[in-house]
């Protein structure tokens, strides 16, 4: 039906005997997404999804002369990370951007003018489908997420990005749910390091964004001596090829660079049920950011904020999203409570009831499944009784010998593998940053005493005195004090 309905639009290609039948349900598909808790690559899943067409030129006939953002960073590899905060940004056209990437003459006067195409690489991320193309919204059903079990998902909540050569997102780890992503045209390498990795990889909320660690380690380049640990941290590689789809667990840290001369990929962030906890602890970070941090005199604060989040917020709108976060996790509570009474009532159900009105969200897996804990770097009872094979790959830790100074790459393609080893206002309520798992039905947020369902919400209001008196609790203090002390040896 799928190849019928877009045959007047899409030259569907013919496929041998046999191969036009997906290897996973759409049921089986999901259940792997919900056990895995390593990264893993799916083949042969999307082959027939209309957004595999979404090349240069299509996307430029979409967008028919709309201006879009493109982050710009240089080619050179420094040991330091390139954050968002440290490069240039221009608007730009699709056309011009192709134009430049290409290294014509006639984009000397364009907006690219002041970079040289053979030092700079461009970036168009986090890009939201139902933004750019608002007015195209038959796009959407380009984008079929249904396949992986999640019915109804497709790119409406999903996520556009266009590179060159060389465009790079720095290390870090997504906050908040999983992550599932197609590779459309071009090759990605992505450098993933598990939850545990975490020490090895020097976090960092500065530059500040909601739902982003950032590592403070350039992985590709690391100074080991700077961060000498990053020795002990186990890297998983794979180049991502059009047409597969790498699934990311929750808390993973990666690295992507694209290393072909155009690349496009789509991703959906998929929430998780250990969100409710985790928006908390981003409520926490986001006022303590922005209250120490806009204390600063103006001329030495530097830019500390990322772009995606286009302002620093007051004390008094953070702290009542901090008391609507915790409104909603005492709800969410409140709600398994129940679940667990009446358990004919299925959890699955629920929490896709709930989830379906957001922009970044579709229905997770059971709560205490999804704890940072539960992630090893072995493999689990589950994962071993996962089949990989030529259809689902899994992404496996580079040696132990290059994971410091380099990489061993896991290269696929659709059938087979090659290799064995190898953001944006506050909230994310406005989608002008990474996409938000919050959205419509957690609006409350900003005013969490609206509602007359919340747990015991009168008792529960959170003050700036509450919050300083957790902070500088005597443990905690000692904590931050040793934290301090081992920065200032490194």
């Amino acid at each position: 039906m799928r190849a019928v309905r877009n045959a007047a639009r899409w030259h569907v290609e013919q496929r041998p005997a046999g191969e036009d039948v997906k290897p996973f349900t759409p049921e089986k598909a999901k259940a792997i997404v919900m056990s895995l808790q390593q990264p893993a690559v799916f083949c042969n899943m999307a082959f027939d999804w209309p957004a595999l067409r979404w090349n240069p030129k299509y996307l430029s006939e979409m967008l028919d002369g709309k201006t879009i953002q493109f982050r710009l960073g240089m080619k050179k590899m420094d040991a330091a990370p390139q954050f968002e905060t440290e490069c240039s940004y221009v608007h730009a056209t699709l056309e011009e951007f192709l134009a430049w990437s290409s290294g014509l003459s006639s984009c000397f006067s364009g907006p690219f003018s002041c970079y040289d195409s053979c030092k700079y690489w461009a970036y168009a991320d986090y890009k939201y489908i139902a933004k750019i193309f608002e007015d195209k919204t038959e796009i959407f059903q380009d984008v079929i997420w249904s396949d992986f079990g999640f019915p109804g998902r497709n790119g409406r909540e999903s996520t556009l990005w266009i590179g060159s050569v060389g465009a790079n997102t720095p290390c870090h780890l997504d906050s908040y749910g999983c992550n599932l992503v197609l590779q459309v045209q071009g090759r990605k390498r992505w450098h993933l390091f598990p939850p545990s990795d975490a020490c090895f990889l020097y976090p960092t909320r500065i530059p500040y964004e909601e739902s982003s660690v950032f590592s403070k380690v350039s992985v590709v380049n690391p100074d080991l001596k700077r961060f000498p640990l990053f020795k002990k941290a186990k890297a998983h590689v794979v180049t991502l090829s059009p047409g597969q789809v790498l699934f990311v667990p929750r808390h993973w840290w990666h690295y992507v660079e694209s290393i072909d001369p155009i690349t496009i990929s789509i991703n959906s962030w998929i929430e998780l049920d250990a969100d409710h906890e985790a928006r908390v602890e981003e409520a926490i970070t986001r006022t303590l950011v922005c209250a120490i941090k806009s204390a600063e005199h103006p001329d030495s604060a530097g830019a500390w904020l990322n772009p995606t989040e286009v302002e620093a917020t007051s004390h008094e709108i953070n702290l009542r999203y901090l008391n609507g976060a915790m409104s909603a996790y005492l709800e969410y509570q409140k709600a398994g409570v129940l679940q667990h009474r009446y358990p004919s009532r299925h959890r699955t159900e629920r929490t896709m009831s709930a989830s379906c009105k957001r922009r970044k969200t579709q229905v997770m897996a059971e709560p205490e499944d999804n704890k940072e804990a539960d992630f090893p770097t072995g493999k689990t009872e589950e994962e071993q009784k996962i089949l990989f094979g030529p259809h689902l790959i899994q992404v496996l830790p580079a040696s132990q010998e290059t994971s410091s100074t380099g990489v061993r790459v896991v290269e696929s393609d659709h059938r087979e593998l090659i290799g064995k080893n190898e953001r944006g206002h506050f909230g994310k309520l406005h989608c002008t940053g990474k996409q938000s798992i919050m959205s419509n039905d957690y609006e409350t947020l900003a005013d969490p005493m609206r509602s007359d369902t919340s747990a015991n919400s009168s008792q529960t209001a959170i003050s700036t005195n509450d919050l300083l008196d957790c902070l500088v609790n005597p443990q905690v203090i000692s904590l931050v004090t040793h934290l301090l002390l081992e920065k200032a040896r490194v």
